[in-house]
């Protein structure tokens, strides 16, 4: 395979060639390799600690305790349903609209709802928090599994109706099928009123703040205070509304649904969320269709696997100490704050160079690349989770008990300035983010490993795929959403009109590029969904490749097994993303995921750069050539 024919496959056509994905997963790529090398450490780290009898009360004795639990399924299947008859018995005692609200709010219940509220940190006020409040409710991954009229979703959607039906038979409803039929009904509506998943991506049209006043005379058909006070909220001052319009329809649809259809939707969700900690028959049924339908994966992942995962949600940090002190170098992460540093300068002299910035607004980005804080391996301190209570033997009631520990330390942190050393990722995290509000960009130990990170490493392949991913959250700053945020990461427009208009004609193309992709038959990329990954990709490679040519300090690279340095570099990008992945999931990911599948993430990206071009000689006719005016250079 040439280059310029499919570069993806070049890269790594044979490795893809000699994988195969795993039956318990529904795609397999580097991530998902250091994925699961990061579980069976953490597995190791369980079941060590659990040998040493640590003190009640004390991180170690809480984290082995709930893996302890988890695994258990004898004596979760023992038990049957009696641990979830509160969460039965509140359903059941529900009479009236204020107590459905009343029961979606509650944090010991797994529910959804078609308005969900939560504490974040305040967009336009980086220094305070805010309670968020936006659309949920619905059962399937996105609206448009609702919503489109092709045979493939229709036979998702009666898949599901008959999971649904599945599912409440087992929890003991005698009127399962009419209740499904109802509740599918009933999240068709609330999809209808949903916004579109690229249109949420808008964060200045997301940020609307009300007061409960003006929530109550937008959409009065909805509770709000019950809704707000059960969860603690109802204080607040301001609130901000993310997918506005959309608040009217979905109250509107909550009063006119029969109080009965809500007690059916609360048991079917609470059952589903329960479903990992309920007897076998519960779990597997939710792996059927989770799993097999919606990502075509043959079977469920074993049970440490799960349980793996399941601590780490629950008390990430905790387990991300222990992880830290075994498994983290001080050395890799000297290496990455090096790396981090050639990758602002890198970033720095692209900005200085692009023709189409005006110098005022060249002047307040380069101020925000300088104000971008690097978080690398683990936070500066730890989670407490002393008021975590976590029992011997309780599956069901850890989890629950876990829920409403994190449900009161978002609440608490109403009213108090915000945490600027807070990780949303625990170390053993195989992944990165940039966080446009904090201006930071946060590695979490995990991922610097091969095949994103060597500090021994060749230095073009550490800059094409650690530099990549660097230059790519650095890049989210200047995406078409971060580039909102300015330097102290306050929501507001700080870029002239002409610098804005020369963006967006860049970026239509970047769009328009992706939009042609079609993994599927009949599934074509969405460009605007997948715009922000992409702008972090493309201006993300560009910024390592200056990097990695400053790094050079003018000499030449040396030529490895044939491949020069400027080779091995993009070689190093393409090898981060080589992923197998199935049509199920393939089709979900370009739904719901703002990221481009894999194999564009190379292809995608690396036509528009001329450094790869005249790297690998590619020429007009190659099918991935793009005419130099036609290549997208933002940064």
């Amino acid at each position: 395979m040439k280059p310029g024919a499919d570069f993806n496959a070049f890269a790594a056509g044979k490795w893809m060639k000699d994988q195969k994905i795993p039956s318990d997963r529904s795609r397999w790529g580097m991530f998902d390799q250091l994925r699961e090398e990061s579980d069976a450490n953490v597995r190791g780290i369980l079941e060590e600690t659990a040998k040493t009898k640590a003190a009640k009360g004390t991180n170690a004795q809480k984290v082995t305790d709930f893996y302890a639990a988890y695994l258990d399924t004898a004596a979760i299947d023992q038990k049957g349903l009696a641990p979830a008859k509160p969460a039965f018995d509140a359903i059941a005692g529900v009479k009236t609209l204020d107590d459905v609200v009343k029961v979606m709010a509650r944090a010991d219940i797994p529910t959804n709802g078609p308005i969900g509220a939560s504490v974040d940190l305040d967009e336009k006020d980086p220094d305070h928090y805010a309670v968020v409040i936006g659309h949920a409710g619905l059962g399937l991954p996105e609206r448009e599994y609702y919503l489109k009229k092709d045979k493939q979703f229709e036979e998702i959607r009666t898949k599901y109706e008959a999971h649904v039906t599945k599912l409440l038979g087992l929890g003991g409803d005698k009127n399962a099928a009419a209740n499904a039929k109802a509740i599918v009904a009933l999240e068709t509506k609330i999809a209808e009123a949903h916004w579109p998943i690229a249109d949420r991506r808008e964060r200045d049209k997301t940020y609307n703040p009300r007061t409960l006043a003006e929530l109550q005379k937008e959409a009065p058909k909805f509770p709000w205070k019950t809704f707000l006070d059960a969860q603690g909220y109802g204080g607040e001052s301001k609130f901000v509304v993310t997918e506005v319009t959309a608040m009217p329809k979905l109250a509107q649809i909550f009063a006119a649904t029969p109080v009965a259809t809500w007690k059916a939707y609360l048991t079917y969700h609470m059952l589903r969320g329960s479903a990992d900690v309920l007897p076998k028959a519960f779990d597997d049924e939710v792996f059927d269709f989770a799993g097999r339908t919606l990502n075509g994966q043959p079977e469920q992942r074993d049970r440490w696997k799960r349980g793996v995962a399941s601590v780490n949600g629950a008390m990430g940090e905790a387990v991300g100490e222990m992880y830290v002190a075994k498994y983290f170098q001080p050395r890799a992460k000297a290496a990455m704050d090096s790396l981090v540093e050639n990758l602002r300068k890198g970033y720095a002299a692209r900005i200085e160079s692009v023709d189409w910035m005006t110098p005022e607004t060249k002047k307040v980005a380069l101020e925000k690349l300088a104000t971008f804080r690097p978080k690398v391996g683990y936070p500066a301190k730890w989670k407490n989770y002393s008021a975590l209570e976590i029992v011997a033997g309780d599956a069901y009631g850890n989890a629950r008990r876990a829920a409403v520990w994190h449900h009161d330390y978002e609440r608490a942190k109403l009213g108090k300035p915000t945490d600027r050393d807070e990780w949303f990722m625990s170390p053993q995290t195989v992944n990165a983010y940039y966080n446009p509000v904090f201006n930071e960009i946060v590695f979490p130990a995990a991922i610097l490993q091969p095949p994103f990170f060597d500090p021994d490493a060749d230095p073009a392949v550490n800059y094409g795929g650690i530099g990549g991913v660097i230059g790519h959250e650095m890049g989210h700053g200047f995406d078409d959403q971060g580039a909102k945020s300015d330097a102290k990461g306050v929501l507001r427009n700080w870029w002239k009109d002409a610098d804005v208009t020369a963006f967006k004609k860049r970026t239509d193309v970047l769009a328009d590029q992706y939009s042609n992709f079609e993994p599927l038959p009949g599934i074509k990329v969405n460009g605007r969904l997948t715009l922000g990954e992409n702008i972090g990709d493309v201006g993300g490679l560009t910024v390592a490749h200056r990097a990695y040519q400053l790094s050079l300090d003018g000499k030449p690279s040396p030529t490895v097994e044939g491949y020069s340095g400027e080779q091995r570099f993009f070689l190093g990008w393409a090898q981060v993303w080589r992923t197998l992945i199935r049509d199920q999931a393939l089709r979900n990911q370009v739904l719901t995921d703002p990221h481009s599948p894999a194999m564009y993430r190379v292809n995608g990206v690396v036509r528009n750069l001329d450094a790869w071009y005249a790297a690998f000689d590619v020429k007009e006719g190659d099918a991935l050539y793009l005419k130099p005016e036609n290549r997208v250079r933002i940064w």
